[in-house]
């Protein structure tokens, strides 16, 4: 009888927040087509309705809170029997979801994401709400075996489990625990199969990567994992993902360097420059070790596209102190940037501190950092005019207009390279010239 419920159940997966997260949602979807759940893109016509949520910040929570409702509503409509909730939502909040949200049927923590099958057939069985949490895995899961929603000939590559760092504003280490490195033959593995499917392109993530094999008392662990990654045949790009700028020395520097696979391209979140700042924030990085490691990385990797976030508004966050963080950019010119206004996360130390700065003053530092960034992008991709470049295509319309990415360009969060008259397909690379801008993307022909 549970067989044939399985075959005829229909299944509705709602994904949201980070890479992370990303790979969480495919080894659910994975498990449960394993099953024989039938999974459908109709939210509003399925059996049951998951939602994979983020929550570490309020824009983020407010984000998983809709879609629960939006899930809800429909089962109050009778167009889907049940709602579950997993995700970094559930983890952190736990059963208080439920009052956040009536009429959630069961609420999925982190450590249960394996056994997300035979959850949902627990729930179709009853009316009774509840509630899979329990303890944190003391390891970083096994990835292997997902169903991809990324695109096909690109793919997310984790190598480790939550963080060790204690930064003031960031609730990360309370929601996924400390950090735990897979093993370099599990990376391996599952790297492995990836680019056996197909993929060509692995965008290595973790909370940091440079932390990586430092738990499981490794030495260089991120650059030896490069090297061995280096072997694998087919596989032509690599890119790092969440570097922590404290955490990248010599040894990575020079791995990057003279690796054939890794492209030129860091995606290193600074969060600021003013020490007092940076302090506050319980990170031990200051602007004198930041500049010198923003020209390090330039005099050794001349075409290195770098990639970073900031934060603005942190609680004391004085006039001059913005300034000195805009200066800043102006004077780094990052190829890409990502601003965030301040949010006082409920248990941080950050919420507490003194100083808060008014929301309206925030998003004014936020467009005003914002359009310093347009400035220094905008330029940068004029300059790249005449340029050729071997761009990675991602898809192709029926009029012949491709999507793509040259290696300073990281899938989902970066701009892309519009190819014209594109006779490449999906997965292939093309030799390109570029020939104008428009926004923050490129617009190419092909060679």
């Amino acid at each position: 009888m549970a067989k044939k419920r399985r075959k005829n159940n229909k299944i509705s997966f709602i994904s949201l927040g980070c890479p992370k997260n990303v790979v969480d949602s495919e080894k659910m979807l994975a498990e449960i087509a394993q099953a024989g759940f039938f999974i459908t893109n109709e939210s509003d016509n399925a059996d049951v309705i998951i939602i994979n949520t983020c929550g570490f910040i309020e824009p983020a929570r407010i984000e998983a809170l809709e879609a629960i409702q939006h899930a809800v509503d429909c089962k109050q409509k009778g167009r889907t029997q049940k709602v579950i909730v997993a995700g970094c939502l559930s983890q952190r909040l736990g059963r208080q979801l439920f009052n956040q949200v009536e009429g959630i049927d069961a609420i999925v923590g982190l450590s249960q994401r394996d056994n997300i099958a035979q959850i949902i057939e627990k729930t179709l069985l009853t009316n009774q709400p509840a509630t899979y949490l329990g303890n944190l895995s003391k390891n970083c899961g096994d990835d292997t075996g997902r169903l991809l929603i990324t695109g096909r000939y690109w793919a997310y590559l984790r190598i480790s489990e939550g963080c060790n760092h204690r930064c003031s504003f960031c609730t990360i280490p309370e929601i996924r625990g400390p950090y735990r490195s897979k093993s370099v033959k599990l990376v391996l593995a599952e790297a492995d199969e990836l680019v056996s499917s197909g993929v060509v392109e692995l965008n290595i993530i973790a909370q940091d990567t440079t932390y990586y094999g430092r738990d499981i008392k490794m030495t260089n662990g991120l650059a030896s994992l490069i090297m061995e990654l280096e072997k694998i045949e087919n596989l032509v790009w690599v890119r790092l993902m969440y570097l922590w700028p404290a955490g990248i020395n010599e040894k990575l520097i020079e791995t990057i360097a003279k690796s054939k696979k890794t492209v030129h391209y860091l995606d290193i979140p600074l969060q600021h420059i003013n020490n007092e700042i940076l302090k506050a924030m319980y990170r031990p990085n200051t602007k004198d070790k930041l500049h010198k490691l923003i020209e390090k990385l330039r005099a050794a990797i001349p075409d290195i596209v770098l990639r970073t976030t900031m934060i603005v508004g942190f609680p004391g966050e004085t006039e001059e102190q913005f300034t000195e963080l805009l200066d800043f950019v102006k004077w780094a010119k990052f190829d890409a940037l990502g601003c965030f206004k301040f949010y006082p996360e409920s248990g941080t130390p950050a919420a507490d501190m003194p100083g808060q700065v008014p929301d309206e003053i925030k998003q004014q530092r936020v467009k005003k950092l914002m359009l310093t960034q347009q400035i220094i992008a905008f330029s940068k991709n004029e300059n790249k005019i005449g340029s050729p470049l071997s761009v990675l295509i991602d898809s192709v319309d029926n009029k012949g207009i491709g999507r793509g990415r040259y290696f300073g360009q990281a899938p989902e969060i970066d701009s892309v390279c519009i190819v014209k008259n594109c006779s490449a397909k999906p997965g292939e690379f093309v030799k390109t010239q570029v020939i104008g801008t428009k926004d923050y993307d490129l617009l190419v022909n092909q060679i």
